[in-house]
């Protein structure tokens, strides 16, 4: 670890800066520090681990909320005083809730003040669907006694084949009842399972949208 912390420029603070992007979308989530000692937990959990200016301490991104950063890559600039993080990030990165924390524009000569709630209708379904896939993908890193998700990925993949059959059933039984509100809630739990499915599987609702809009 020593190795590898020499090439690294920290300052006379004894922080470098680090630029976390989404390794697939390659979005820039966060700007943040980091000191020796965090880089190293960082290398070693495989979780982003910052230093907190403010309160002169270390910061997991995610420990109280849930939303880690979970490491892809780590970079160093070419004057070895910048990281670049690629990460998978769980949840929002920002704490306002929205996934990124440069969601202000410079719009009309002013900085807009568009809060995470207001966006369109097409990103709050979007965001809300990658909201509970990655709670369940949290699941496999973070098991919990009890967990519905944890007991069908203990239970493997012919489990959840089985339920995601169910599920289809009970959609078609509703659609035949004509029941919109049993409709909704039953292709609810249809598309819960097959979020089970895709992360047993490995798939991403991203490799699914890029799938649609294939399609168009």
């Amino acid at each position: 670890m020593g190795k590898l912390k020499e090439s690294i420029k920290f300052d006379d603070r004894g922080l470098v800066p680090v630029v976390t992007q989404d390794y697939k979308t390659k979005e820039v989530l966060m700007v943040a520090y980091m000191n020796e000692e965090a880089f190293d937990k960082t290398v070693e959990t495989g979780k982003v681990t910052y230093y907190s200016r403010s309160r002169n301490k270390l910061w997991l991104k995610g420990e109280t909320s849930g939303n880690y950063q979970l490491v892809k890559s780590v970079k160093l600039d070419c004057d070895g005083d910048t990281l670049l993080i690629e990460a998978e990030q769980l949840g929002a990165a920002c704490h306002t809730g929205s996934k990124t924390c440069f969601y202000r524009a410079l719009e009309d000569g002013e900085w807009s003040e568009k809060a995470p709630a207001e966006q369109g209708d097409e990103e709050l379904t979007a965001k809300i669907l990658q909201e509970v896939y990655d709670v369940i993908v949290d699941r496999t890193i973070h098991p919990k006694e009890g967990s519905y998700t944890n007991y069908l990925f203990t239970k493997g993949l012919d489990k959840i084949l089985k339920k995601v059959g169910e599920e289809t059933a009970e959609v078609i039984i509703a659609a035949k009842n004509k029941s919109k509100e049993e409709i909704r809630y039953e292709i609810s739990d249809l598309m819960y399972h097959l979020m089970v499915l895709m992360v047993e599987r490995g798939v991403t609702l991203e490799d699914i949208y890029g799938e649609l809009r294939g399609r168009r």
